[in-house]
C-alpha cells in the first residue's frame, strides 16, 4: 500500500537442507530474514511474497503479518541484493534498524503527504466560495498531489507482478474523474482513500499488539556470572549451562532452572495467571517470566532463539503459513473477484451508451465508480484479521494454537480423549496410603525402603524417597542391591533378606486374610501398589496414586457445557481407569497400547470430529491422527511437535476456553465476510442506478475495512472463563460413546 514505505530489516543467514530441483536437503541453501514494519494487512505481505518469488535462485518467500518478518531461502543462484531491490520495487525501503529507532520521524513529516492535501482540499473549498473558476485549477492540483504517490506505488507493483492492487483500481478511477472534469470528487476520493490507509495501520499495529508485548519481554543484556565476577552480554550470547542473575523486577532472557531455594515469579505475560507463582530450586521458568521478590540465580537451558516465548513467536509465523481453509477459500475467491469486477466495469461503462446510446460520460463515470468498489480489502482482510487477533487472545490464555486450520478444526471438535498420566493426572505419583504389618514402625519401613528406591528414576520410587525426606527420615544404607527385571529391588540388612515389589510379584500364600482384604481395598481405589518384604515377611504395603489435576473436573464439565464429549484412553489396567473415569463423570477404554490407542483414534475419527490431549512419546501417533492433537505444555518434545495446539501452563481448563475462542472467531469471520460483501452488494446496486457516486464508493470501502477490522479485534478482549450458558442436556455427557 501507498504508505507501507518504512520497512525496517535485517539479515541473518542461515544455512538450510533445501534444494529447489527436488525438495531434498541441500547445504548450499541459505536463508536471509527481515523485519518489515508497515504492513497494514496481508495484501501486503502477498505483494512482497509475489515479487521476491518471481526472483531467479529464490526457493522459498515467506512474509509472516503477525510477526512483520520476511525470510528468504536462497539458492546457490540466489543474491540477496536482489531481493533487497525487489523489497524496494514494491514501495518498501530496506535501512538500519538501529538507525530508524535512534532517528524518530516527526508527526507532520511523516503524515507530510495527507496533511499537504487535506490542506489542499481545504484552500480549494474556501475559494469554491468566492472564486469558482480558480477553486477548479486548485482541485484538479489536489487531484494530481494525491495522485502521483498512488500512480507510482500501483505501478511498481504491477512491475512486480501485482497488477490488480487497489492503488491500480484508484489511479484509474481517479484519472477518470478527472478526465470527466469531476475534480472535486476525484480529489476527495484520494483524501478518503489516504485517510483510510492511515486508519488501517493503525488498526493493523493494533492487531498485533499481543504480537509486540511478547516479542519485547525478553531484555537485550543478560548479566552472566563469570568466576571472576559478573559481566553483562548481548542475550544472543547465552548459552545452556550458563548461570545468570536477575534482580527483582527484571525478565528472564531465557528459559532456565532456578538454582535458589524459593522464588516468586510473575508469569501472567506466558501463562495468563494473574498472581505471582512460587517456585523452588530446580524448577523450570519460561523466558518473560518477571522476578517478584528478591534477586535470583538462573541456570540456562535453552538454546539462543529457541527460549518458550521464541517458540511463541515462531508458532505465531507457521499461523501465517498454515491458515485455516476459509482463508485460503478468500485468498483463491479474490484472484478472480477483483479481476471479475474491472470486466463488469468496463461492461457498465461502454453497453449502454452502445446498445442503448445513452450518455458516454454518466456511464463512464458509474463504471469508474464500479472499479472502487471492487477493492478486495475488506473482504480479503475479513479473515486474517479476526485470526491474528484469536491466536493473541489464546496465548495470553496460555493455549499455543499451531495457525488457523487448527484454530477453525478446534471449534469443530464434538470429542476430546485424553491420556490419563500427566494429563488428567499430575503425572507425579505420591504416597496416599501406608499399612504397617508386623510390628514394625512407620520410620523404619519408609528408611528402609528409601534405603532400596535410592538412586532410581522410576516414578514410584521417586515418590517414596521424597516421602522419607518430607517426613526428615534418613534413608537406610543397604547391602548390594539386585534389579529383579519388571519386579523389583532386592537386597539385604542386618543379614536379613530385603524385597521391594509389586504384590503381584509374589506368592498369594506369603499374604494373611487382612493382608489381602487391604490389597484388594486400596486396588479398588485405584491405587499403584508396593510391597516391602523384610526376612520373608511382609513388612508394609504402599499404596500411590497418581492425583488428579486439581482443574481436570471443572475442564470436563465445562467441555460438557459447550457439547463436547469426553474419553479417556489409557494404558493403565481396568481398576484404576474405571475409579478415575467414575470421579471425573466420563468414558473410559484401559489397557491401551500406543497401537491401541492409535486404533481407537482412527476408529472414532469416523464417527466424531476428535481431538486429542496427551503428554508423552507414546501420544505422539495418536495426537497426530486426531482432527485436532493438544499437547500438555510440559510433555516431551516428540508430542509438542506432533500436536496442533499446546497448553503452555498444563490448565485443562483451557481447553474449553479455546474451543468457546475457536466458535467465537469462526463467527467473527462469518460476520465479517457479510458486512464486507453486504456493503459492496449495496453498492453495487445503487452505483449502477446513479444514487452513490464516487466518494461514497471510496467511504464505503474504507469504512468496510475499518469495521471488519474493528470486529476482529473484540476478539483480543476474549477472557478464559467466559463460557455460553449451559443446559440441563449440554451439561451431561452426552449418552454413550460407541
Amino acid at each position: 500500500m501507498s504508505h507501507c514505505c518504512d520497512p525496517q530489516t535485517h539479515h541473518q543467514p542461515v544455512t538450510t537442507g533445501k534444494n529447489p530441483g527436488n525438495g531434498l536437503p541441500d547445504a548450499s541453501t541459505t536463508e536471509h530474514r527481515w523485519r518489515i514494519h508497515g504492513m497494514d494487512c496481508p495484501s501486503c505481505a502477498g505483494k512482497i511474497e509475489t515479487a521476491v518469488r518471481r526472483l531467479p535462485g529464490v526457493y522459498r518467500a515467506d512474509v509472516h503479518f503477525a510477526t512483520e518478518r520476511l525470510s528468504v531461502q536462497l539458492t546457490a543462484e540466489g543474491n540477496r541484493e536482489q531481493v533487497v531491490r525487489a523489497i524496494h520495487a514494491t514501495g518498501f525501503t530496506p535501512f538500519n534498524e538501529q538507525a530508524a529507532l535512534a532517528a524518530e520521524t516527526p508527526f507532520w513529516k511523516h503524515h507530510f503527504a495527507l496533511l499537504s492535501l487535506l490542506l489542499l482540499m481545504l484552500l480549494a473549498g474556501a475559494t469554491q466560495l468566492w472564486r469558482p473558476e480558480s477553486a477548479l485549477w486548485l482541485f484538479t492540483l489536489a487531484t494530481l498531489w494525491g495522485l502521483i504517490p498512488i500512480a507510482r506505488q500501483a505501478w511498481r507493483l504491477a512491475h512486480s507482478g501485482s497488477p490488480f492492487s487497489i492503488e491500480m483500481l484508484m489511479t484509474v478511477a481517479a484519472t477518470g474523474a478527472l478526465f470527466l472534469g469531476e475534480t472535486a470528487e476525484a480529489a476527495m476520493v484520494l483524501l478518503l482513500f489516504a485517510i483510510g490507509e492511515k486508519l488501517e495501520s493503525l488498526a493493523a499495529g493494533r492487531a498485533r499488539q499481543g504480537v509486540k508485548t511478547l516479542m519485547s519481554l525478553v531484555p537485550e543484556q543478560a548479566r552472566r556470572i563469570m568466576p571472576h565476577g559478573t559481566e553483562d552480554v548481548p542475550v544472543s550470547e547465552l548459552k545452556p549451562g550458563d548461570e545468570i542473575e536477575i534482580h527483582p523486577g527484571g525478565r528472564l532472557p531465557a528459559d532456565g532452572i532456578l538454582l535458589n531455594t524459593r522464588a516468586s515469579f510473575d508469569e501472567s505475560a506466558i501463562t495468563g495467571e494473574s498472581m505471582p507463582v512460587e517456585h523452588d530450586s530446580g524448577d523450570r521458568l519460561a523466558a518473560g517470566s518477571l522476578v517478584v521478590d528478591k534477586a535470583v540465580r538462573i541456570r540456562v537451558s535453552s538454546q539462543p532463539g529457541n527460549s518458550t516465548l521464541d517458540r511463541i513467536l515462531h508458532l505465531m509465523e507457521e499461523a501465517d503459513a498454515n491458515r485455516a481453509p476459509i482463508a485460503r477459500f478468500i485468498d483463491r475467491f479474490s484472484r478472480w473477484y477483483t479481476p471479475a469486477m474491472i470486466v463488469i466495469a468496463i461492461l457498465v461503462a461502454v453497453l449502454p451508451p452502445l446498445g442503448l446510446g445513452a450518455d458516454w460520460e454518466t456511464w463512464t463515470y458509474r463504471g469508474l465508480v464500479l472499479l472502487l468498489i471492487g477493492c478486495p480489502c475488506a473482504l480479503v482482510i475479513s479473515t486474517p484479521a479476526a485470526v491474528t487477533s484469536a491466536l493473541a487472545a489464546a496465548t495470553r490464555m496460555g493455549v499455543l494454537i499451531k495457525g488457523g486450520a487448527a484454530l477453525e478444526q478446534l471449534g469443530k471438535v464434538d470429542m476430546l480423549t485424553f491420556d490419563k498420566t500427566g494429563t488428567l493426572t499430575q503425572g507425579q505419583p505420591v504416597l496416599r496410603e501406608m499399612c504397617l504389618y508386623d510390628s514394625f514402625e512407620r520410620s523404619q519401613v519408609l528408611a528402609l525402603a528409601a534405603g532400596l528406591e535410592s538412586g532410581s528414576h522410576h516414578p514410584l520410587a521417586k515418590a517414596l524417597v521424597n516421602t522419607a525426606a518430607t517426613e526428615n527420615v534418613e534413608a537406610i544404607e543397604t547391602g548390594e542391591k539386585h534389579t529383579l527385571p519388571g519386579a523389583g529391588i532386592q537386597s539385604e540388612w542386618q543379614g536379613r533378606p530385603l524385597l521391594i515389589c509389586s504384590p503381584d510379584h509374589l506368592n498369594h500364600s506369603m499374604f494373611t486374610p487382612a493382608q489381602a482384604a487391604d490389597i484388594e481395598r486400596l486396588r479398588a481405589a485405584a491405587c499403584t501398589l508396593v510391597v516391602l518384604v523384610v526376612d520373608e515377611r511382609v513388612a508394609a504395603l504402599f499404596a500411590l496414586q497418581d492425583p488428579l489435576r486439581r482443574d481436570a473436573g471443572a475442564a470436563l464439565t465445562a467441555l460438557h457445557g459447550l457439547g463436547v464429549k469426553s474419553l479417556m484412553l489409557t494404558g493403565d489396567h481396568e481398576l484404576t481407569a474405571r475409579h478415575i473415569a467414575a470421579e471425573l463423570g466420563m468414558d473410559y477404554r484401559a489397557g491401551l497400547k500406543p497401537e491401541h490407542k492409535l486404533q481407537e483414534i482412527t476408529r472414532l475419527s469416523k464417527q466424531h470430529v476428535l481431538g486429542m490431549v496427551g503428554d508423552g512419546i507414546n501420544d505422539a501417533p495418536a495426537l497426530r491422527q486426531a482432527s485436532v492433537g493438544i499437547a500438555m505444555g510440559q510433555g516431551t518434545d516428540v508430542a509438542l511437535d506432533s500436536a496442533d495446539a499446546a497448553l503452555t501452563h498444563n490448565r485443562l481448563t483451557a481447553l474449553a476456553d479455546a474451543i468457546h475462542l475457536s466458535r467465537a472467531t469462526s463467527a467473527n469471520i462469518r460476520q465479517n465476510i457479510t458486512l464486507a460483501l453486504g456493503l459492496k452488494a449495496i453498492f453495487l446496486v445503487t452505483s449502477i442506478t446513479g444514487v452513490t457516486g464516487l466518494w461514497l464508493a471510496v467511504l464505503a470501502d474504507t469504512g468496510a475495512t475499518a469495521l471488519v477490522t474493528l470486529n476482529a479485534l473484540r476478539l483480543l478482549r476474549f477472557t478464559a472463563g467466559k463460557q455460553p450458558p449451559s443446559s440441563k442436556e449440554k451439561t451431561r455427557n452426552h449418552g454413550e460413546i460407541h
